[in-house]
């Protein structure tokens, strides 16, 4: 049995909940959700408890499924009651980050400004040297921040680049000059 599918949902005030045969459609205060699920994996709503079961808890791939599906859905509860946040920090002598409008605008040691446009769905504040990425799709706000990353890496010598604001860097030692 899977231990996470097993676990029901409890849906918060003012979160609805519709079931569409496969599609679950979530709709909250921050906005409205679809996840689509596999036939194997069935959903049922009593009383503000949102419950998964499978057709045949014998298979491995039935299993993993189930928690899987179940856990997506709880993603989408929580990101239309609550959203998500992820925040990024710059660190580096002259480099920045700048709002264009909707676009980011970063200067991070290349000869010209890297321009990220921001997706629907998603927000982007800037303060000082802190990027704060907020949604209510965690997948989407998760990718956005690895590709804002992507863009300067952290280096491992003196930890300039964008990192996440609870990453560690681990740092290497430059080179010994012997005398």
């Amino acid at each position: 049995m899977s231990r996470i599918g097993k676990k029901p949902i409890t849906i918060p005030k003012g979160v609805e909940v519709k079931i569409d045969g496969s599609q679950v459609t979530i709709k909250g205060s921050k906005g409205t959700l679809q996840v689509d699920m596999l036939p194997v994996v069935k959903a049922e709503l009593v009383d503000d408890q949102l419950s998964f079961t499978i057709n045949n808890p014998e298979e491995k791939k039935e299993k993993a499924l189930w928690g899987l599906f179940r856990n997506l859905v709880n993603n989408a509860v929580i990101g239309v009651s609550q959203g998500f946040a992820k925040s990024l920090e710059i660190n580096g002598v002259g480099f920045k980050a700048l709002m264009q409008g909707k676009d980011l605008s970063l200067n991070v040691g290349f000869s010209h400004p890297v321009v990220y446009k921001t997706p629907a769905g998603i927000t982007i504040e800037v303060e000082k040297n802190v990027i704060k990425i907020s949604g209510i799709d965690k997948q989407q706000v998760g990718q956005v921040a690895a590709e804002i990353r992507g863009i300067k890496k952290p280096e491992p010598y003196k930890g300039k680049g964008i990192k996440y604001s609870d990453e560690t860097i681990r740092r290497k030692a430059g080179k010994v000059v012997k005398s």
